[in-house]
């Protein structure tokens, strides 16, 4: 099994034990692909619940990569790291982007 698919692993064992319900893993897939190497970098896997945090995921990637616009993204981005569960601390950057994608309705960017 290759690097990528033990992360890509990973991801959905995270979804499904912090999240729960329906996961498109093939939106996943090409999300985590999206994010490059950067998946294994420890220190940028992962999504902190710190307000720069949120606000650099608001600028790099609602804004700049689905091309969303307007002043309520950091409650979207507050209320996914809140259902993923704030204490959790792997929070991981694929499966945060990935539930922003579903949330904002965005999947056709990846296609």
């Amino acid at each position: 099994m290759s690097k990528f698919e033990e992360k890509l692993e990973k991801y959905v064992a995270s979804y499904k034990e912090h999240v729960g319900g329906k996961l498109d893993e093939e939106l996943l897939r090409k999300v985590t692909k999206g994010l490059g190497p950067s998946i294994y970098n420890r220190d940028a896997e992962t999504v902190s619940a710190e307000k720069s945090e949120m606000e650099r995921v608001v600028t790099n990637y609602l804004e700049k990569k689905l091309g969303l616009k307007g002043a309520n993204l950091l409650s979207t981005v507050e209320a996914v790291i809140e259902k993923y569960g704030k204490s959790n601390r792997s929070k991981y950057r694929a499966v945060v982007y990935y539930m922003l994608c579903e949330h904002h309705g965005k999947q056709s960017v990846y296609n």
